[in-house]
């Protein structure tokens, strides 16, 4: 369908064909083409000041889900037509800088966007709140998706706030045992599919319409306005001043698709005036959009997904046109990390007291490739997004600890030994 001059304040476009539909239409993707859905928003009506002055004051303001939620805050942007919210609430995420992470990766004052302080520990969260609020204002009865562990978690969380069931497909015995945990917990019905997280999302895509459930997934437009927030928030924190480099790790490509959209909106809106350049990196036994950016996309590549992060293991990436625009638009990088790397990162991470789960090590395994490479000039800004908490995934790296016996001296013992270690 095509729409008059006089637009409503929201509704969504196919990326691929430009067919439009309204904003309440349950389709994930596009019923004439298939391709992805892109929500678009007529710009406020208000002035770039009159705009960032809400923003602020609704940061400190009065009990209510734009005061205490760093998504809904920015609901302008997001979802403005939104009435019934769902709201645990979530974001407000700190941005953390450590000096012996600047050491780590060579890079002066380097900072850390640390998605893991959400709700149920990871970015998803963000997402979830607004296509959770969504699905109550389609009236769906169900939600599903299929996922390696976070998006399971947090699709689990507010569908049960919002009272609706929730389906959950994982790759059996490719799931974190405290991310599976928390789906179980908060009452969703887990079936672990016999295959990879590609078989599951093919899976849950192709029986969603035919079972009756709003799928959640991040080929879903309202989980990617939910994750622009992490760029809004994040330029906030940084009094509305972009970096010149974000560096995200980089699975089934939503938040790259987000990021992108969110500058390109804030560039058009007058808010910002230079888009930093987004880095996305993927494990190196799955990395299927690396090796598109190293062909310059012409070729859409699937691989059979193998590596420790377990958050960032897929081999055909939902998101992928998405994520091509953005890059493009962003003048951006797709890098690749081995799990060495990535679990060498993550060590450094551990260490300078701040924690994340492996996925989340790849953008600051990716940030040292920057600085390594000589990419990163003197003087430019990088922030690193830690996407999920240290206990997503406690057991990587395993380490048991010593055993003693109850004695002082049995105690002195082992800390003069692991110091010689």
């Amino acid at each position: 369908m095509s729409f008059s001059t006089d637009r409503p304040r929201s509704w969504q476009t196919c990326i691929a064909c430009g067919n439009e539909t309204v904003d309440i239409d349950p389709a994930t993707r596009c019923r004439q083409c298939g391709g992805l859905l892109e929500v678009r928003h007529r710009a406020p009506d208000i002035t770039r000041d009159e705009l960032l002055r809400r923003f602020t004051e609704r940061r400190g303001g009065p009990r209510g889900a734009g005061a205490t939620s760093g998504v809904w805050r920015f609901r302008e942007l997001v979802m403005p037509s939104a009435e019934l919210i769902v709201s645990h609430p979530e974001g407000n995420t700190p941005l953390l800088h450590r000096t012996a992470l600047d050491e780590y990766t060579g890079i002066p004052e380097l900072l850390l966007k640390h998605e893991g302080y959400n709700p149920t520990g990871s970015f998803k969260d963000r997402g979830m709140t607004v296509g959770v609020t969504q699905a109550v204002r389609i009236g769906a009865r169900a939600v599903a998706c299929a996922s390696t562990g976070n998006t399971a978690a947090s699709l689990a969380a507010y569908a049960a706030q919002a009272r609706l069931a929730a389906l959950v497909l994982v790759p059996a015995g490719g799931v974190a045992a405290g991310k599976l945990a928390q789906a179980v917990a908060y009452g969703a019905q887990v079936f672990a599919v016999r295959g990879d997280f590609d078989d599951s999302m093919r899976l849950v895509e192709e029986s969603g319409a035919r079972l009756g459930v709003y799928l959640l997934n991040s080929v879903n437009p309202y989980r990617i306005e939910g994750q622009k927030t992490i760029i809004l928030e994040l330029l906030q924190q940084l009094a509305w001043e972009p970096p010149a480099w974000i560096v995200v790790p980089a699975g089934n490509l939503g938040n790259l698709s987000a990021f992108g959209k969110a500058l390109r909106e804030l560039r058009d809106y007058g808010v910002i005036s230079r888009i930093p350049r987004l880095v996305g990196v993927q494990a190196a036994a799955a990395a299927p959009f690396a090796a598109g950016f190293a062909d310059g996309f012409r070729t859409r590549h699937t691989v059979r997904a193998e590596t420790v992060a377990s958050a960032i293991r897929i081999g055909n990436p939902a998101s992928w046109d998405r994520a091509v625009q953005a890059i493009r638009e962003t003048d951006g990088i797709v890098l690749t990390a081995t799990d060495d790397e990535i679990l060498d990162a993550k060590a450094a991470v551990d260490r300078a007291g701040i924690g994340c789960e492996p996925a989340s090590a790849a953008a600051v395994a990716g940030a040292r490739q920057l600085a390594r490479t000589g990419r990163i000039a003197p003087g430019e800004r990088v922030v690193a997004v830690l996407t999920g908490h240290l206990l997503k995934d406690p057991g990587l790296p395993a380490t048991e600890p010593v055993a003693i016996e109850p004695t002082v001296s049995a105690l002195e013992r082992a800390i003069d030994a692991a110091a010689r270690d």
